[in-house]
Parts: structure tokens; C-alpha cells; sequence
């Protein structure tokens, strides 16, 4: 049971003012700004230690630690806030928090369960002094998104086709780990909570359970938004949901908002909007990569690309949040910021 008579945070109320006016913009991808910073292993371990605020913990030397792009809330956080404030500044209303991969389960591959509360204190604190300098540079609010990344994980699907009935992870684990990354998100100062990239609706299930613990304990109720993401040309998430099948089975959450993300580009990702927005009465988000990756891992399609596209989504009026994943620089979501600008939110059906 999901309880919804805990006091709101005053963010919901001024997002739900914002978001009857205009249409909101997320920000970009943290992933593609950080590899333009060529950083290596010294730079992931702050030369040999975890260093950051409250967190006193050694980096395991057999767990090399580049690539643990959640780490640099610790080890590099001026960095992380320059890249937040520069989204920010380039039009986005809600920063995520660099904590996408935040929580034990994910964490294990690095050595570093032990450091996820101080990762999702640390990935919030960062975010909201991105948030609080671009709103001291040009008085617009900003609000902070805690990141819930759908782990390496499922709960729905076995990792071994010749055992379809074994289950990597349970419902029970997955909602532990989750709840000590929302903690520790929502002990940082997030606004919200954002659950994202779901591919398997059952983490997403455990997850949200985990916000509604997780807000008992802190006496309040953020706002959550919740993303999945289809997989292929289906038009199913991986464990083979459509659009619709997708909503109703987190509409119980009543979220902030509801939405696709990621995979794929946004030509390809309209039709799963539409869907939604035609049956989800709540607000919609839609971040699309930058198109499809190369065959190097890169993605090509420039901001004025991908701002056309996301631009038919505002004209058909089936978005309220939009914003960038995958290959989404700032640029990018300046040029969609721009694009969306003269349209009304899509209006939610009671």
C-alpha cells in the first residue's frame, strides 16, 4: 500500500504552476559531457581515495574505478556542477543527479557498495548547487531530480536461457537497494525522484515501494517521475510491455510524470509517446538520444536535428517535460528549449 497522505514538498506545488504554463525541459546526457573530459583512473579515485564530503572511504585497487561515472560526485564534483550548471544555464528546469548506477546492486561491479549513501547525498548536493547558481544567474527556479537507474538487473527475466525460471535478483533486494539510494537522495536535497530507463516494469515496481518507504521515513512525499524505455522496433519495453500496458502498471504511483527515455532516437520514439499521452492522466516526458549510436558508440544527430523532432512532439501536444538523453550536449537542449518554447503543455485529461 502506497501512502499518499503524507504532506507534499512545496517543489510539487510550484511544479505543478510551472508545468500549466509551459513545457518543462529536463536536461542531457552527463555521460557523453564527462567523456569530452578525457579523464582517467587517478581522476575516478581522487589519487588513491574516495575523498569526497562525508565519505572516507579507499578505493579497492583490484576494482579499477574509470568509467564509474557516479564516483565523480566525490572525486571530481566541481566538475559534475559545471556540466549541471551548463545545462542549466542552456535552458533545463530539472538537473539530474549524476547517480544513475548509485546503489549496491550496481555498485558491486566496482567494489563500492559500501559508498552508495554518501554517492546519493553527494550526486544531490552537487546538483542542487548547479541548480541554485543558475537560478542566482538569471532568477529562474531549478529543481533537482534524484536519478534511479533500472540497475544491471531483472527481476522479470533469467539470465540463462537454458533456466527460464532463475532470477538474478529479487523484488526484496531490489527494493532495499533502492531504498538506501532514495535516502540518501532524498537526504541530499533531490526535488523529485526520477525512476528511469525501466526496462523491466517489476524493478520499477520495487523501486517506487521504495520511494513510498523512503518518504515515510522523511515525513514527505516527492514527486516522482517515471521513464521506461522500448527496446527495439517492437515497441515493447525488454520484458515486453507495450506503451500502454506500461502506464497502467505504474499509474498506482500517481506520478509526476510519465515518459520514454533513452534507446531510442526521437523519429523512432514518437509513436510510444503518443500512445502514452493518449491514455496516461498524468503529465508526459519524452528524452530521446541524440539519435541511434554510430558504429563507433557515437551519436551524430546535431541539436538542430533533434530539436525539429522534439518539436513535432510539442506541436501534436503529447509532451509536457522534455529533454535529452544518450549524445545530448547542451547545445542540444538548448535547441530544443528553444523549439518547445512557443507550444502549450499538453493538457491532461481528469
Amino acid at each position: 500500500m502506497l501512502n499518499f497522505t503524507l504532506p507534499e514538498t512545496p517543489a510539487l506545488a510550484t511544479l505543478r504552476a510551472l508545468a500549466s504554463e509551459r513545457i518543462l525541459v529536463l536536461d542531457g546526457a552527463m555521460g557523453t559531457m564527462i567523456q569530452t573530459l578525457g579523464l582517467g583512473e587517478e581522476d575516478f579515485t581522487g589519487h588513491g581515495h574516495i575523498h569526497g564530503p562525508g565519505c572516507r572511504r579507499h578505493y579497492h585497487p583490484e576494482h579499477p574505478q574509470q568509467g564509474n561515472n557516479d564516483l565523480l560526485v566525490l572525486t571530481q564534483p566541481e566538475a559534475v556542477e559545471d556540466i549541471q550548471f551548463t545545462f542549466a544555464m542552456a535552458g533545463a528546469d530539472i538537473l539530474e543527479t549524476n547517480t544513475f548506477s548509485s546503489t549496491t546492486i550496481a555498485q558491486a561491479d566496482y567494489g563500492l557498495e559500501d559508498a552508495v549513501h554518501d554517492l546519493n547525498v553527494a550526486g544531490a548536493q552537487v546538483a542542487r548547487r548547479a541548480a541554485d547558481r543558475a537560478t542566482a544567474e538569471d532568477g529562474k527556479p531549478r529543481f533537482v531530480a534524484g536519478a534511479v537507474g533500472p540497475t544491471n538487473r531483472t527481476a522479470s527475466i533469467s539470465p540463462d536461457v537454458n533456466d527460464p525460471g532463475f532470477r538474478a535478483v529479487s523484488f526484496d533486494a531490489l527494493r532495499i537497494a533502492y531504498g538506501q539510494q532514495i535516502d540518501g537522495l532524498i537526504e541530499g536535497g533531490s526535488d523529485l525522484i526520477l525512476i528511469e530507463t525501466i526496462f523491466d516494469t517489476l524493478n520499477a515496481k520495487a523501486a517506487i515501494f521504495a520511494a513510498f518507504e523512503a518518504f515515510a521515513r522523511a515525513g514527505q512525499r516527492l514527486p516522482i517521475m517515471i521513464s521506461g524505455t522500448i527496446t527495439d522496433a517492437s515497441g515493447r519495453t525488454l520484458s515486453g510491455q507495450t506503451p500502454t500496458a506500461f502506464w497502467h502498471s505504474v499509474a498506482h504511483a500517481r506520478p509526476f510524470t510519465v515518459g520514454l527515455n533513452c534507446a531510442l532516437g526521437a523519429e523512432a520514439m514518437r509513436p510510444h509517446m503518443a500512445e502514452i499521452a493518449g491514455v496516461a492522466n498524468a503529465l508526459t516526458c519524452a528524452y530521446p538520444n541524440a539519435g541511434l549510436p554510430n558504429a563507433f558508440g557515437e551519436y551524430d544527430e546535431t541539436p538542430e536535428q533533434t530539436a525539429a523532432q522534439v518539436e513535432a512532439f510539442a506541436r501534436d501536444g503529447i509532451v509536457n517535460v522534455v529533454g535529452g538523453c544518450c549524445g545530448t550536449t547542451p547545445d542540444h537542449i538548448r535547441a530544443i528549449a528553444e523549439a518547445v518554447a512557443p507550444f502549450a503543455p499538453r493538457k491532461v485529461a481528469a
